[in-house]
């Protein structure tokens, strides 16, 4: 569970909180588009360029399995958003692209983390240069229901607790929930490992329908080889039996006198194929999440623009993860608090204290306390 207070603010504006993990941004165009404007693309052709660059130091202030150990990294995003209806008048279509420098270190391993602490390292190699996603997307019925074929990001689609919530009322809108830094926050702890996502992208289908609103759902189907262990980031599709499907529906709403947005949703999910770790082997695995969000109170400082306080939960279940089978120790409890300061223009600065009393990689590791300092510029 999370608690999260924040401005309202569109992200545009360049004021509102700012999610602490690059999978939380949604499919327009990462960053804030200033570098098309900048370079001449104007918003009523369609097209729209921009990025956004992390960079963070990390310490192992104590405990962990690299007492004092130091890490750095950095990714850099660049995105091409084009709108085929205003280029071409090719109603209903879009087109996208992402691509992605990222180099790091052992951030999470050190600190003994199997679910990590720091979103923004991955599985090795942590020197990557990669093709993140690239996807048409057609509406079938506007506002309706759409279909995207490429590479994608599903992670953004499916359990998302930090998608923004946006109402007719902009100024009751939700840019971020939470700028929370650990993997969880943004793919739900029990599909870790097969859920793809930043930087292991997927290959495949994702239809949405949304009748109304404020209903949702979202299917998916994709090459499944991430829970093998592939790197899909690094490798071309490879559709040879291992797929992942999942499934999706959600629902926003207003809540009490306020009218306090909130939102709602589960999802199953299914991973196909024979699947080994550690000598251990598997025939398919799968499971269930739900996740949600609320804002309980507004206004809560007269002299902060649409001041607030949001919760959010989520819950997941499978039958495979830090089991028994291939984990000594069964359970993996974080701890972390962060203060995220808007320095000028799209620039955020963000320190960082986490605590894992019971890091996963083994019972003899000691708790780790740890500190990041995360710099965030959106262009």
């Amino acid at each position: 569970m999370g608690l999260s207070l924040g401005a309202g603010q569109a992200m545009a504006q360049a004021s509102a909180a700012v999610s602490g993990n690059p999978s939380a941004t949604d499919y327009s165009v990462v960053g804030t588009g200033w570098l098309g404007r900048t370079l001449g693309l104007k918003d009523e052709w369609g097209i729209k360029l921009g990025g956004l660059w992390l960079a963070d130091t990390n310490l192992v202030a104590a405990g962990g399995t690299v007492p004092g150990g130091w890490t750095k990294n950095q990714a850099l995003f660049l995105g091409l958003h084009v709108d085929a209806g205003k280029l071409a008048g090719w109603q209903g279509a879009a087109f996208g692209v992402q691509f992605l420098q990222f180099d790091g270190g052992e951030t999470n391993r050190q600190a003994g983390s199997v679910a990590g602490y720091n979103s923004i390292v991955g599985q090795p190699p942590y020197d990557r240069t990669e093709l993140l996603d690239a996807w048409y997307l057609q509406e079938m019925k506007k506002d309706v229901l759409s279909m995207r074929i490429g590479r994608v990001i599903p992670s953004y689609d499916f359990g998302n607790v930090l998608r923004p919530v946006a109402l007719a009322d902009v100024n009751q809108n939700i840019p971020a929930i939470s700028g929370l830094l650990w993997t969880p926050v943004f793919v739900n702890a029990s599909m870790i490992g097969a859920m793809m996502g930043y930087y292991n992208p997927a290959n495949g289908v994702t239809v949405t329908f949304t009748p109304v609103k404020s209903f949702y759902s979202n299917i998916g189907f994709y090459d499944g080889n991430r829970a093998r262990g592939v790197q899909t980031g690094l490798a071309p599709p490879m559709f040879n039996g291992y797929w992942f499907n999942i499934g999706e529906i959600g629902v926003n709403y207003l809540l009490g006198e306020g009218e306090h947005p909130g939102q709602f949703a589960i999802g199953l999910w299914r991973q196909t194929g024979m699947l080994s770790a550690r000598h251990v082997t598997e025939n398919g695995t799968g499971g269930f999440y739900l996740f949600g969000s609320q804002r309980v109170t507004y206004g809560v400082n007269p002299s902060v623009s649409a001041s607030s306080v949001s919760i959010f939960y989520q819950f997941g279940a499978n039958a495979s993860q830090l089991n028994q089978n291939l984990f000594r120790r069964q359970n993996e409890l974080m701890l972390q608090a962060y203060y995220q300061a808007h320095l000028f223009a799209a620039t955020f600065l963000q320190p960082t204290v986490t605590y894992i009393p019971t890091p996963g990689a083994s019972p003899s590791t000691p708790g780790a306390l740890t500190g990041t300092l995360r710099v965030t510029p959106l262009f």
